[in-house]
């Protein structure tokens, strides 16, 4: 199974008994949209709803930490979801969070995961069949067992890591224009770091662009997708269309800095930067 699949190939297979399909939608706290509201009124037959706002580090001050593995598996296994399945996952946001899930689920030990192209926007756009209510109960022993080397905090960052941090804001919010949408949270980017907004990934109907203008999406941007970098974002949630834009051209060392700006940025020790990229 590859990494990105089409709206035909999961309806050819979503009555297999080893294919979870997870809806991994969320949103940003301007636009007063629920997830879980949204899928209870609709969602693909038989997907599962992963809420990357509760299954997290709820400790920690920034939104979306990555949970403990423990966390994550005993969340898996109460939604039914086992470490050996085929795990599809899509979202219905402008914000891509489908690759969201799919980081969390790679991360934590699964071995065939991956991003339904073009989400829940385009299954609907072709007719396809959908239900409502809630998600129906299921068995499933996930054992989540965390990769390491995939993640890096922010000591990290600031003690110095060798690598180029690649941010996938809107170009207005990286250069400080816009403000954060979140309260207590500084304007600007972390300095050094350059800008390849996640819109640059996807076409309009939310499928990945060609391989051939990610890869011209990354060389504007200065970054070797072949080649290690940091995926920062907003709060740890768009950063992973970065990572996994960068999977599909070869990369395979691309980390993901989970605190990202939501931390950063609300951190006054931190050093900040305004502007354009000098990347």
């Amino acid at each position: 199974m590859d990494d990105l699949v089409s709206t035909d190939w999961l309806a050819r297979n979503l009555g297999e008994s080893d294919v979870a399909v997870i809806d991994s939608s969320a949103f940003l706290p301007t636009d007063n949209r629920d997830p879980v509201a949204e899928f209870e009124v609709a969602h693909i037959p038989g997907a599962r709803f992963l809420d990357i706002s509760k299954v997290a580090d709820r400790r920690h001050s920034a939104p979306h930490m990555l949970p403990s593995a423990a966390e994550f598996g005993r969340a898996m296994d109460e939604l039914g979801v086992s470490r050996n399945d085929r795990i599809i996952v899509y979202d219905n946001s402008p914000l891509r969070t489908a690759a969201r899930g799919w980081f969390m689920f790679h991360h934590f030990g699964a071995e065939r995961v991956a991003i339904l192209d073009g989400g829940f926007q385009k299954w609907r756009s072709e007719g396809r069949s959908v239900e409502s209510g809630s998600a129906r109960a299921r068995q499933g022993r996930f054992d989540a067992r965390e990769r390491v080397g995939e993640v890096v905090d922010k000591a990290a960052l600031l003690a110095g890591t060798g690598l180029p941090v690649v941010d996938a804001r809107a170009q207005r919010r990286f250069e400080g224009i816009d403000p954060d949408p979140r309260p207590k949270v500084g304007a600007g980017h972390i300095p050094g770091s350059m800008n390849l907004p996640l819109t640059e990934l996807y076409r309009d109907d939310g499928t990945f662009k060609s391989e051939a203008e990610l890869r011209r999406a990354f060389e504007a941007a200065g970054i070797d997708p072949e080649k290690p970098f940091v995926a920062s974002c907003g709060s740890g949630v768009t950063a992973n269309s970065l990572i996994f834009a960068a999977r599909r051209l070869g990369g395979r060392g691309a980390k993901l800095y989970d605190g990202s700006w939501s931390e950063w940025g609300a951190d006054p020790a931190t050093p900040k930067e305004c502007g354009c990229s000098t990347g």
